[in-house]
C-alpha cells in the first residue's frame, strides 16, 4: 500500500500512518470477526466501549495524564472549543460584572478563538496589537512571540487561552506560559503528540484529531475536573458543549462520532508502540531542521516567514523570492506531479507550507528538500 501513496505535506486533515490504514481497511468491512464494520456497530455494544475505554487509556498513558482530569471526545472540531471554552468556565462575573478572559493573540487560530469567545464576556488581549507588524491592509503579521515581560495578564481573569501552535501562520511555543493560580487553557491542535506536555499545568487542553491525531469528526478535550462545574459554566451553554453533560455520560451523551474515534485508538496504539512521545519529539526535530536549514541555505531563494524563536516544528509556511505568486504556482504544480503534495499556503497568507506531523517521515521531509534544491537550480 505505502508504494501506491503520494508523500502528503497537508495541514489538516492530514496524512495518516500506514500501519493505521491497514488496520482500520480490516476493521471497516468486519471488525474482530463481528460480522460488522466499526462504522455500523452500536456505540452502546461491548465492542465500542472497548474501544473507547482502550482509547482514553492508550492517551492517559502516552501524555500521562493525572486523575485530577477527565477525558472527552467530544464533536464539532477545535472550533466548536472557541465557543465551548468560554461557556464551560466564565463563570457568573463579579458584582453582576461580565466575565472576563485573557486571550495571548500570535495567530489566525487564536484571534478568531478570542472573537468568539466576546460573544459572552470579556475579552482582553494579552500582547497588545502594537507589538505585531502589519501588513498593507493594516492587519496584524504574526510571526513571533512578543517578549513575555510586554503581556498584560489579569490575575482575576476567569482563563487565559493560547494556542500551543497556529497551524496557519507557523507560530510555535517553546514554553508553557505562566499564569499563576489562573486556569490556563490550550488549543493544541496541530502539535499535540509532538513532545511531552505536562497536563497537570493546565485547566483545559484540547486538540481536533485531523492533524496529529486521526481523522477529522472527534475533538479530544482533556480538562481538569474541578473545574467541571455548574458554578463556572454560562446558563446558555448548550447541552452538547457542557463539559459537565459529556463527562457524566462518558462522552456518549449522544452518538458520538465512532469511526474517528476507532482511527484515534489506533494512531494512540502507534504513537505508543513507535517509542511515545521522546521518539516523536526527536523526529520533529530532525524533519523540521532538515526543512528549515534547507530554506536558510538557500541565499535568499526560499524564506522563512516567522522569526527563529517561533519557527513551528509541525507547520513551516515559507515564500519563494519573497513572494512571487507565479513561481509558487509553479512549484505546487509541479512538487504535486513529483508526488509531494498539500504544499500550498493557507489561503488567508498565501506562500507554500509543508506541515510535518507525526505521520510524515524523515524520508518524506528529504524528499521534499531534495526537490526545492532542483526546483531551485532550475528556476533561478
Amino acid at each position: 500500500m505505502a508504494a501506491q501513496r503520494v508523500k502528503n505535506f497537508a495541514a489538516g486533515p492530514a496524512c495518516l500512518p500506514v500501519p493505521v490504514l491497514e488496520q482500520a481497511q480490516a476493521a471497516l468491512f468486519n471488525y474482530n470477526g463481528s460480522g460488522v464494520g466499526v462504522m455500523e456497530m452500536s456505540h452502546r455494544g461491548a465492542d465500542f466501549k472497548e474501544i473507547i475505554q482502550q482509547a482514553e487509556s492508550r492517551l492517559r498513558s502516552i501524555l500521562d495524564i493525572p486523575d485530577t482530569h477527565s477525558v472527552l471526545f467530544m464533536q464539532g472540531g477545535g472550533t466548536s472549543q472557541f465557543s465551548a471554552v468560554p461557556l464551560n468556565l466564565f463563570g457568573k462575573g463579579k458584582d453582576g460584572e461580565k466575565p472576563t478572559a485573557d486571550y495571548i493573540i500570535t495567530g489566525s487560530w487564536s484571534d478568531k478563538a478570542a472573537k468568539e469567545a466576546e460573544k459572552w464576556g470579556s475579552v482582553r488581549r494579552v500582547i497588545p496589537s502594537e507589538r505585531f507588524e502589519k501588513n498593507a491592509d493594516g492587519k496584524p503579521v504574526f510571526k513571533t512571540i512578543p517578549p513575555k515581560d510586554t503581556w498584560q495578564l489579569n490575575p482575576e481573569a476567569s482563563y487565559v487561552y493560547y494556542c500551543d501552535n497556529e497551524t496557519v501562520n507557523g507560530v510555535e511555543f517553546s514554553f508553557v506560559p505562566d499564569t499563576g493560580s489562573v486556569p490556563l487553557v490550550a488549543d493544541m491542535s496541530s502539535n499535540i503528540l509532538s513532545r511531552a506536555v505536562d497536563v497537570s499545568k493546565f485547566a483545559v487542553i484540547y486538540a481536533g484529531a485531523q492533524k496529529n491525531i486521526g481523522c477529522a469528526g472527534v475533538t479530544i478535550v482533556i480538562v481538569r475536573k474541578d473545574l467541571i462545574s455548574s458554578d463556572l459554566r454560562l446558563p446558555s451553554c448548550p447541552t452538547m458543549l457542557s463539559y459537565e453533560a459529556m463527562d457524566k455520560a462518558g462522552s456518549m451523551h449522544n452518538t458520538p462520532p465512532t469511526w474517528p474515534i476507532f482511527i484515534a485508538n489506533l494512531v494512540f496504539g502507534w504513537v505508543a508502540a513507535e517509542g511515545g512521545l521522546s521518539k516523536f519529539n526527536d523526529l520533529a526535530a530532525a524533519k523540521s531542521s532538515l526543512l528549515y536549514s534547507a530554506i536558510d541555505a538557500s541565499a535568499g531563494y526560499y524564506t522563512a516567514v516567522v522569526d527563529q524563536a517561533a519557527r513551528s516544528r509541525m507547520n513551516v509556511p515559507f515564500l519563494i523570492k519573497g513572494g512571487n505568486a507565479d513561481l509558487e504556482a509553479k512549484f505546487v504544480k509541479e512538487a504535486t506531479a513529483a508526488g509531494l503534495t498539500q504544499l500550498k499556503g493557507h489561503r488567508s497568507v498565501g506562500g507554500l507550507r509543508a506541515s510535518l506531523y507525526n505521520a510524515v517521515t524523515v524520508s518524506d521531509t528529504e524528499a521534499l528538500v531534495a526537490f526545492m534544491a532542483a526546483f531551485r537550480s532550475n528556476n533561478p
